[in-house]
């Protein structure tokens, strides 16, 4: 589900959303990043590679900022070096601020329906 609210804030799941920056497919991979999981640019925009280096970049920014979901996202979004320079908190950057409120209200809104579905299903059942 947290993937899915990273799409959803990233390129609202667009598989060929390319940034003005220079982010690609549905994760917003800048092409170094996807280089440092082993796919290049073109790759970067197959859905499933996407995917794959979103997640495994996750994994990395969650090892290096432990289970801080807030530091983790201001990092993907901002860059690692950016949450380390201020003192490991959220950058001042309001488009940062933004995204990682962004990323959390949709990640509780997926989790939220994720229940509701499991509670119907129970109920049925």
């Amino acid at each position: 589900l947290l993937l899915h609210a990273i799409a959803h804030v990233e390129s609202r799941h667009d598989p060929s959303a390319v940034s003005p920056a220079g982010a690609l497919g549905v994760m917003q991979l800048m092409p170094g990043t996807a280089g440092r999981f082993g796919a290049t640019p073109a790759q970067a925009l197959h859905v499933p590679t996407n995917v794959a280096v979103g997640a495994a970049y996750l994994k990395t920014l969650q090892r290096r900022f432990g289970n801080n979901l807030e530091l983790v996202l201001a990092a993907y979004n901002a860059g690692e070096g950016a949450v380390e320079r201020y003192g490991r908190r959220i950058p001042p950057f309001a488009e940062t601020q933004g995204y990682v409120r962004n990323v959390l209200a949709e990640y509780a809104r997926l989790r939220a329906a994720a229940r509701s579905r499991a509670d119907a299903k129970a109920t049925v059942s």
